[in-house]
This record gives structure tokens, C-alpha cells and sequence, in this order.
């Protein structure tokens, strides 16, 4: 189980914008963060710590030996929790809860987004999928089903082979599995 303070760091919006960064470009210097994020150099680095506190993002030595500027990388690729894993603590499930909700309504913008500008040419070739299925589903199978759709993604990530010259551009993925009714 992920303890609440690293899922309070990376549910911050800027902080998932950095996280998402360093995971899409790897090492980076603090201030190529702050061009690419359009965010201040004294900003961004708050916002490293609070991710390094975390444990979810490390300091890196400067590739070209000079000390007088701060690279960071990704500690660790990936979260998964949920708000149940802290029903335990009212307060740290009330921080859980908000947290889901910043990360949907994350998700959503990102949708709304592309939907305004999926007619752009940078995204012409992209053709977006969107997929919805109901069916009946005991907790655990539905856990299972989580756990073959993260596999499948690392599977298809690592398929990729960035070096082969071909044009790319970040995509996301994301989906929810839940109890409903018709």
C-alpha cells in the first residue's frame, strides 16, 4: 500500500506535470522543467523536493560534470492505490478521496483537450479510441482485470522501439473499472 504522502505529492497539478515530464524525457535539469512547463526555475524546485520527499522523484549528478545545476529523474515508474487502501485513518481517506478526484478531473481535461485540438496537424494521424464494456464482475475478478490491463500497457510500452526514427508524440491512456448499474 502507497503511503498517503506520496499520493498527496504526485496529485498536486503541477507536480503530476513534472512527474509526467520526467517520465516521458527522462533526466532533466530544473530549468528545461520550468521552459517545458512554462513555470518558474523557484517553483519547479519546491515542487522537486516535494516530490523527492515523497520518494518519487532523485537528484542525479549534472551529465556534464558542472555542479552549479540541479537534474532530476524519476525514482520510481509507477502508483497504484486506491481510496480504500485508508479507510483506516479518516483523515488520510479524506486525502485519498481528494486526491482520486484531482486525478480524474485531471483525466478529464486531458480528454477535453484533445477533443479540441485532436484537428490540429501535429495530431492528424492519431486516431483516438475509446472503448466501454459492462459486465458482471466479482471484486476480485475485476482486481484481476485491473492487474492484465497495467501488464498488457507495460507490455505495449515496451514494445516500442524509440530509436527505429519513427515521428511520436505522448499519448495517455487511463481507465476505471467500477461497480454500476444500467
Amino acid at each position: 500500500m502507497e503511503d498517503i504522502s506520496v499520493i498527496t505529492a504526485v496529485h498536486h497539478p503541477l507536480r503530476r506535470r513534472m512527474h509526467d515530464y520526467l517520465l516521458l524525457y527522462g533526466t532533466s535539469q530544473v530549468t528545461t522543467l520550468a521552459r517545458a512547463l512554462d513555470t518558474q526555475v523557484g517553483s519547479i524546485s519546491h515542487h522537486l523536493r516535494m516530490l523527492e520527499r515523497a520518494g518519487l522523484v532523485e537528484r542525479v549528478e549534472d551529465p556534464h560534470g558542472d555542479r552549479r545545476t540541479s537534474w532530476w529523474k524519476l525514482a520510481r515508474r509507477g502508483i497504484t492505490w486506491s481510496a480504500d487502501d485508508f479507510a483506516d485513518s479518516p483523515a488520510d481517506a479524506l486525502l485519498a478521496r481528494e486526491a482520486q478526484r484531482q486525478g480524474i478531473r485531471m483525466q478529464i481535461d486531458r480528454l477535453q483537450r484533445w477533443h479540441r485540438h485532436h484537428g490540429d496537424p501535429a495530431y492528424s494521424a492519431y486516431d483516438a479510441s475509446n472503448t466501454e464494456w459492462t459486465a458482471w464482475a466479482s471484486p476480485d475478478e475485476l482486481r484481476e482485470l485491473s492487474e492484465r490491463i497495467v501488464t498488457t500497457l507495460r507490455e505495449w510500452q515496451a514494445s516500442i522501439d524509440l530509436e527505429d526514427g519513427r515521428e511520436r508524440t505522448p499519448v495517455f491512456f487511463f481507465a476505471h473499472a467500477f461497480p454500476t448499474e444500467p
